[in-house]
């Protein structure tokens, strides 16, 4: 990893952990907030461990653009769980018959990229 790409990704981590000091729940309650909290520091300790011994450059960068579209979509909606994707069951099968193996494929693939870890670690 280069120093700059060292420092941005010490910098995400700065950034997260601030959020969820100053983070407020959206129903107010002092519970709810500490929950979320507890959720974003988690969250972030997991995904930050789990990345750690990442070396190549291209999944770095998936990673750090991941961070960044958590944060943003956390930040402006005030909910720190990943949002779902809303896909119909069968909405990417071709007509003519395609298997399901083909479909979670297309599924998989379409998938936003902030949330491409959430399912390996939850």
């Amino acid at each position: 990893m280069t120093p700059v790409t060292r420092q941005e990704v010490l910098g995400l981590y700065r950034k997260v952990f601030r959020i969820a000091k100053k983070w407020q729940s959206a129903s107010g309650q002092i519970e709810e907030t500490i929950k979320e909290q507890e959720y974003i520091k988690n969250e972030a300790k997991t995904l930050f461990r789990k990345n750690k011994n990442v070396t190549d450059p291209k999944l770095i960068k998936q990673c750090i653009e991941e961070c960044e579209a958590r944060i943003e979509i956390g930040l402006h909606y005030n909910i720190p769980y990943p949002r779902p994707i809303h896909l119909p069951p069968m909405g990417l099968a071709h007509k003519q018959g395609r298997t399901l193996r083909h479909q979670e494929k297309l599924r998989k693939i379409s998938k936003p990229i902030y949330l491409k870890s959430h399912d390996e670690v939850s």
